[in-house]
């Protein structure tokens, strides 16, 4: 069998399957928690049989990341964890390690970089792997080794479906977000460019590198070039904070992700 690496943003799972549980218990937060277990757990079994995954690993989120000492407004609007829910977490944790899945809870990284160190290590291998997840951000990994699955839709996100959705290529996502902002995150991009200016001029050029190193450009493009140079100091900031490490050392080989199955 092939070696294929699943990897789970366990967080973006259990809180998605949570805010739906939420509403069906009347709001009950206790029996919320008890019913997302299940569901959780479930989730998991599945992820496993239809990957066909030979090793798998179940990421968290560890304490305040860099990002909120670089930013302080990073995610300032996203809710809290519900307590009944972080509660919950270690029984959710030994869940997982019953199914032969590993849990990893860093100290400090987000689980968004963790993962996408170990996708793109695995792909420089030729090792296949697939991220769980609904985070946009991991959009720009996707390539022949890297998929991205949405359990919720029981769908893998295609190079295509991200180009009619932005109409641009994944490679481009990130240079986008710098430049718009990421609202879900509460990244500001550069003031008055907007998303149709940021398109414009990704689809002109292939990166705001390339734009910035051009000596002509289109007449239409000319504000967004004149924002952009007034602010290339936020385009900077934004870029680093939209952008996914890869580079984390984790102090583990892929061999210690093997399932005991496989």
């Amino acid at each position: 069998m092939a070696t294929h690496l699943l990897l789970i943003d366990a967080l973006n799972l259990i809180r998605r399957i949570y805010a739906v549980d939420s509403q069906q218990a009347g709001n009950d937060a206790s029996l919320a928690a008890k019913n997302t277990y299940f569901r959780v757990v479930n989730a998991a079994r599945k992820l496993l049989k239809n990957t066909n995954a030979t090793h798998a690993i179940a990421v968290f989120d560890g304490e305040t990341s860099w990002r909120y000492h670089y930013y302080a407004d990073y995610k300032q609007s996203r809710k809290p964890m519900p307590n009944e829910l972080a509660d919950a977490l270690p029984k959710l944790y030994q869940a997982f390690s019953e199914l032969g899945i590993t849990v990893y809870v860093p100290e400090h990284d987000e689980a968004d970089d963790v993962i996408a160190t170990l996708a793109s290590k695995a792909s420089t291998n030729k090792v296949t792997s697939t991220i769980v997840s609904t985070d946009k951000g991991f959009l720009p990994l996707l390539g022949d080794y890297i998929h991205v699955y949405d359990y919720f839709k029981s769908e893998y996100i295609s190079i295509q479906s991200v180009i009619d959705k932005f109409s641009l290529a994944p490679s481009q996502l990130t240079d986008f977000w710098a430049l718009n902002g990421d609202k879900t995150n509460d990244i500001p991009g550069v003031s008055g460019i907007g998303k149709q200016g940021a398109v414009n001029l990704l689809t002109q050029f292939p990166s705001v590198e390339d734009a910035l190193l051009a000596t002509d450009y289109p007449d239409e493009l000319k504000r967004v070039f004149n924002k952009l140079n007034d602010n290339h100091d936020a385009y900077i900031h934004a870029k680093l904070l939209v952008s996914l490490r890869q580079d984390i050392h984790l102090g583990f080989s892929l061999k210690a992700l093997r399932l005991p199955s496989s």
